[in-house]
């Protein structure tokens, strides 16, 4: 099914009165709506606390009871099912405040990296993105808020209303506007609907993400955008997930900031694409989770990128929109040109000469009235500060002892009133030799974040931006030319890091005008094509099964090239002969046609 309009929905988060602890005793009863009044009023004799109620399912909390043993209790022939509630948290890593985006617009590094600026957002088409998250704190002004709407939860507060940054950062990726200041967002002004499912404690739970899914989909969302997760699957988050993608949507939602190949939800659902962070380097980021992509074992081992890391965007130090007047921003000026820089601690706005106190482990009188330059290491930023103001310097500068700019505060007690930033070890030079130093430090509506959290509105950002122009697609449409387009990273080919590389909105966007959605002309949206992968004494061997492939024969494409053509009976064994390792990606079409099923991809 094709969606005729494109909407982008957001969730938000949880009041901290209500989540600031994780409840392990919260479970969600899966139950016809007809019968759930009997079934509620049962919880309730037996201690329950009702939390959420929802289409075909409710949560409630039942203190002290585990499982197992609710499931003996609630002994009620209406019951489909009861499963734990697990917990979902936002995924970010550490904010970095950089530059100053107060006086001018500043484009993060992850739009140009990944294309955005190369396409142009066509709003009439009424796309709309969801965000599930902690809200958007209608303060900054950098949105078309006639274009926002959002949905309030009882637990969370008004969606219009910040239960800390997060939510806020994560709209500005997707849709800050193109007006001259502040940031730009991906897809510049797009229709969003905001569901709130957190506050500043950052924790909501799986059958909020259900709920947030169905709001979603009730507001006319083609993208549901989801920087959080958490362990454990849930069969209803995963049942809500699937309607929407089956109603032609798009799901997508972060892999996890642990650096490890732990699999976190709603991620890890077929339904849903993951995806991965990468810095501006085109390298991936240290903590971007990296699941493997295998399911079974034996002759039933097979490889399903559904559920691995499909495509990554910029995610390390992004700048976007903070509540207004909530992030520290800096700035550092050599002789008028900027250099990059973090704050630190201390806000105001100092210009003098520079004076280099090497690792500034002492008190030093040349630096009286001047900006004090010190090396990274030995001793605390907070007494290379507190030596600097004793030595009558006005600012602090502190280089990095390695490449790359850091995040650091001058900690509790802080005994210093100076403006205090850091900057990258490349920039050292520049400042030492310039005339004059300035150095700003003040209150912002702009701030940067790390996570894959960040990563994964760039990508809803993305889709939205390549679906306005391609409104005949469906989500799943979008879902395949963004992995065939992707821009390979890491080892050659798709890997469980980048998936099948960094997100390229252009060459998304070139792929849909050579391979044309239905309704376009060429492309068939109900086809489909499933792998199996396996090997037979070493040897590698692939099972394809495809349907809705028209005409008496077809041909069967590997890695871009006909490998055969045979009768359309839906099925074909690809014996490649070849042992060790390797991947494949294959589609099958139409013979001397361009109808085709979209494009899948198996690993050995």
């Amino acid at each position: 099914m094709k969606l005729s309009s494109l909407t982008v929905c957001i969730a938000l988060s949880f009041t901290a009165s209500v989540y600031a602890e994780i409840d392990n005793h919260r479970f969600i009863i899966q139950v016809d709506n007809g019968h759930k009044g009997v079934v509620k009023a049962l919880a309730k004799q037996l201690g329950g606390d009702i939390k959420l109620d929802s289409d075909g399912f409710f949560a409630a909390s039942f203190d002290g009871t585990d499982l197992s043993t609710l499931k003996g209790l609630l002994n009620n022939p209406h019951i489909k099912l009861i499963e734990q509630d697990h917990p979902r948290k936002a995924f970010n890593l550490f904010n970095d405040d950089i530059g100053d985006a107060m006086s001018q617009q500043l484009t993060p590094y992850a739009v140009y990296q990944s294309q955005a600026n190369q396409v142009l957002f066509d709003g009439n088409t009424g796309i709309k993105v969801c965000v599930i998250d902690s809200g958007l704190d209608q303060s900054n002004n950098d949105f078309v808020w006639g274009n926002i709407s959002g949905s309030n939860d009882s637990g969370t507060g008004n969606w219009n209303e910040q239960g800390g940054p997060h939510g806020t950062h994560v709209a500005g990726t997707i849709g800050a506007a193109d007006n001259g200041f502040g940031v730009v967002g991906m897809a510049p002004g797009v229709q969003m609907h905001i569901v709130k499912v957190f506050n500043a404690s950052g924790w909501g739970y799986s059958s909020s993400l259900a709920h947030a899914a169905n709001v979603c989909a009730a507001a006319g969302a083609n993208i549901i955008n989801m920087s959080l997760g958490g362990g454990g699957a849930s069969s209803t988050e995963s049942a809500a997930f699937e309607n929407f993608a089956s109603a032609g949507g798009l799901s997508v939602a972060a892999a996890g900031n642990d650096g490890n190949s732990v699999r976190s939800y709603p991620a890890g659902y077929a339904s849903v694409m993951m995806i991965g962070a990468n810095d501006a380097n085109n390298q991936i980021a240290n903590f971007s989770q990296f699941p493997s992509c295998e399911t079974g074992r034996g002759k039933k081992r097979k490889q399903d990128e559904t559920i691995c890391v499909e495509v990554t965007a910029g995610g390390v130090d992004t700048l976007s929109t903070y509540p207004a007047g909530s992030a520290s921003n800096s700035a550092v000026l050599a002789d008028g040109i900027g250099v990059a820089s973090s704050a630190m601690e201390n806000t105001g706005d100092e210009s003098a000469t520079p004076y280099f106190m090497g690792l500034g482990d002492s008190v030093d009188s040349g630096a009286n009235g001047k900006v004090c330059v010190i090396d990274r290491g030995s001793i605390s930023f907070h007494d290379k500060a507190l030596n600097c103001q004793n030595s009558g310097g006005i600012a602090a500068v502190i280089i990095n002892n390695e490449s790359g700019l850091f995040s650091g505060t001058l900690g509790s007690p802080n005994n210093t009133s100076i403006p205090t930033v850091g900057i990258a070890l490349e920039d050292k030079n520049q400042v030492l030799n310039a005339l004059s130093i300035r150095v700003k430090v003040g209150a912002s509506d702009y701030g940067y974040m790390s996570g894959t959290s960040m990563a994964t509105p760039a990508v809803a950002g993305v889709a939205a931006l390549v679906w306005s122009n391609h409104p005949d697609c469906s989500g799943e449409d979008i879902r395949s030319a963004l992995k065939a387009s992707a821009l390979d990273g890491g080892a050659d080919g798709k890997d469980v890091y980048f998936g099948y590389g960094i997100v390229q909105a252009k060459a998304a966007d070139d792929y849909l005008i050579a391979n044309p959605c239905a309704g376009g002309g060429d492309n068939s949206g109900d086809t489909s094509l499933s792998l199996t992968a396996y090997k037979v004494r070493g040897l590698q061997h692939v099972d394809l099964s495809w349907s809705g492939v028209s005409g008496s024969s077809v041909d069967i494409y590997r890695n871009g090239n006909i490998v055969n053509s045979v009768i359309n009976n839906g099925e074909y064994t690809d014996n490649i002969g070849v042992k060790g390792g390797g991947s494949y990606t294959y589609k099958v079409c139409e013979s001397g046609s361009t109808q085709c099923t979209t494009e899948q991809s198996v690993v050995f």
